[in-house]
């Protein structure tokens, strides 16, 4: 009957565009007729083009349980992006492959397919390759036949039983590794498919819930790894770290999203959090008494709140204005989510991020959106009276540092191209169980920290360190090394990311003093994972050709900064084969070092440079490094 009434309508309707389709109507007639139809149901509702949709049927899709509400696979608060999906299409408008997928079926209860494909030994087709990156489960071919696991590690603290499991997981699922990311996190890789519900059951039983760290959802909840035992801090953010995450695991409507979402807390640390390269940037700041303009405002700590991040589209979290106490934020921030499942994009991937919905309807509009959800005003409060937290120290993740605690101290570790093996993982553990609280955290800069170690211990930590075939020194260079998985492992990749920094890190250690220090990131595709229009020297890899073939390499950007020094890098060199970077990024530092005022980083030193200075100063130098590599 419905198809019949499909044809009925749209045989109702003029064609003005004179673009014929099957039924003499436009696509967009049909599209819109299409949609809206389907939205209006409510029940079993063929498609114009006849085929089924297998959402709207009581039958379960694929394996996966439907709920009685309507026949929808949502029920409950969790339908709330299953109920913006139906306004979209009542409004004319397709959904994406990814929503339709959604539509069908709650990726949620994919768990008897996972089980299912284990049992087989197969990696998951077609939707489930979707459906699966809810629970963590990547299929990374033809990168790698295998899968990846992307976990969860709130504020990026673990405890050493948690990662004695990831070591344990990696070594018997996987292939004994694991690659810490630029979110605090770790991602198993190399996982064989017998084994996805085995590893997923074993982490789970430690305390770790990968649900929710891959498609679109709520990713791994940051902040800064010396939270709570930083001496510069104003606050400590783990607790607000926590507390975000444990409410979106709880919470079923803060899944399936428009697309991926980040949050992220910086409580004014030697170690930023980055903060300003999320949707939801919370930056702890310090109000003093305000009796004439705001006497309604104690002095104390509250947090900036900054929306909009994704500097792989060249932007950053832009101020709303709003001033936080801590206690508000996590509120906030999921009613904040609430408006986005609303009004995000639902057709359109490459539209489909917060920033977009901010661009289309304002801040003002969103922020008015934010509060009738919460169903009071929000507080506002001039950011020019706010006192902020000095800049972060650019080496602080690194070496010993002393905490605010008197007489202990947080190691900060490099790690080779960000991976651990699950040996490395075990000792690092072992140290932090002798010498340390049973912890360790992981930071956004790819790297790891060994925190509460007692003076006295410090020189058996740092031996213990040195035995594993880990260092903690401070390098100028090697520190600010930030690279993503690349073509190694990711499907996207267009260069080797991992294979080019450990390259970097082995040519340039010591090219700098300690106090020249710069970034370094490195990332394998648009995604921008390792976001390299914020780091001092961008790469992005892409196709290069030569004589001999097309091979992997990279573009060159320049200028990259974040937080008070905040900066989109500025494009410098194309198409520099990755076995020439190395060179390349020689010339630069030798540029860098023969301009620098005496004491100044990388950074600062861009920082009083414009675009078009810095391109005269490092175009031609890098030019002639690359034609120098390239001679025969």
């Amino acid at each position: 009957m419905a198809q019949t009434m499909t044809q009925s309508v749209l045989a109702s309707f003029p064609n003005p565009t004179g673009s014929q389709t099957n039924g003499g109507f436009s696509n967009s007639q049909k599209e819109y007729l299409d949609g809206f139809l389907r939205a209006m149901s409510g029940g079993a509702m063929p498609a114009a083009n006849g085929h089924p949709h297998p959402g709207h049927s009581s039958k379960p899709a694929d394996g996966l349980t439907t709920k009685p509400e309507g026949g929808a696979p949502y029920g409950g608060n969790e339908a709330l992006g299953f109920k913006a999906q139906q306004a979209w299409q009542a409004a004319g408008k397709r959904l994406s492959k990814e929503e339709q997928i959604k539509f069908e079926s709650n990726p949620l209860d994919a768990w008897d397919a996972i089980a299912r494909q284990s049992a087989l030994g197969k990696l998951p087709e077609g939707p489930d390759i979707f459906r699966f990156k809810f629970h963590g489960l990547f299929n990374v071919a033809p990168a790698q036949e295998s899968l990846m696991c992307r976990l969860r590690i709130p504020g990026g603290v673990l405890n050493t039983a948690q990662l004695r499991a990831i070591a344990q997981c990696a070594s018997d699922y996987a292939e004994g590794h694991a690659d810490i990311t630029t979110r605090a996190n770790f991602q198993i890789r190399q996982i064989r498919p017998e084994n996805m519900e085995g590893l997923l059951t074993d982490l789970h039983q430690s305390g770790i819930i990968p649900r929710g760290s891959g498609a679109d959802n709520i990713r791994n909840v940051t902040g800064n790894p010396t939270a709570g035992i930083d001496p510069t801090e104003f606050i400590d953010v783990l607790p607000l770290c926590r507390k975000l995450h444990h409410a979106i695991l709880h919470h079923r409507e803060y899944y399936g999203l428009p697309r991926k979402f980040n949050i992220a807390f910086d409580g004014g640390n030697s170690i930023a959090s980055l903060e300003d390269t999320n949707d939801i940037g919370f930056r702890a700041v310090r109000v003093e008494a305000d009796s004439a303009g705001h006497p309604d405002i104690p002095a104390g700590i509250y947090f900036r709140c900054a929306l909009g991040g994704i500097t792989g589209h060249k932007d950053f979290a832009r101020d709303t204005g709003l001033l936080l106490t801590p206690s508000e934020t996590v509120e906030v921030a999921l009613a904040m989510v609430r408006v986005f499942i609303a009004k995000g994009d639902r057709g359109n991937r490459k539209k489909a991020r917060l920033k977009y919905v901010l661009d289309a309807e304002g801040f003002d509009s969103f922020i008015s959106a934010t509060e009738k959800e919460l169903g009071h005003g929000l507080r506002r409060y001039p950011i020019g009276k706010c006192v902020f937290p000095k800049s972060s120290d650019r080496l602080a993740h690194v070496g010993i540092h002393p905490q605010r605690q008197t007489g202990l101290h947080w190691i900060g570790v490099t790690t080779p191209a960000a991976r651990l093996t699950s040996g490395q993982m075990q000792g690092i553990a072992d140290l932090a169980d002798r010498y340390g609280r049973h912890e360790v955290r992981l930071t956004v800069w790819q790297n790891l920290i060994l925190p509460h170690v007692a003076e006295e211990n410090l020189d058996r930590v740092c031996e213990g360190l040195l035995a594993l075939g880990l260092d903690y020194e401070a390098d100028a260079v090697v520190a600010g090394l930030v690279a993503c998985t690349g073509s190694e492992g990711c499907k996207f990749g267009q260069g080797a990311t991992k294979k080019t920094s450990l390259a970097i890190a082995q040519s340039l250690r010591g090219s700098l003093p300690p106090d020249a220090a710069v970034n370094i990131h490195l990332t394998g595709c648009s995604h921008s994972c390792a976001q390299h229009f914020i780091g001092d020297i961008g790469l992005i890899a892409t196709r290069v050709d030569t004589p001999e073939g097309t091979v992997g390499g990279f573009h060159l950007f320049i200028g990259g900064g974040f937080q008070d020094k905040r900066r989109i890098a500025v494009p410098v060199l194309e198409s520099i084969p990755e076995t020439s970077v190395t060179e390349v990024l020689q010339s630069v530092l030798q540029a860098f070092l023969a301009k620098r005022e005496e004491g100044e980083d990388f950074t600062a030193f861009t920082a009083r440079h414009g675009d078009q200075d810095l391109l005269e100063l490092f175009q031609p130098v890098a030019h002639e490094a690359l034609a120098g590599a390239l001679k025969p």
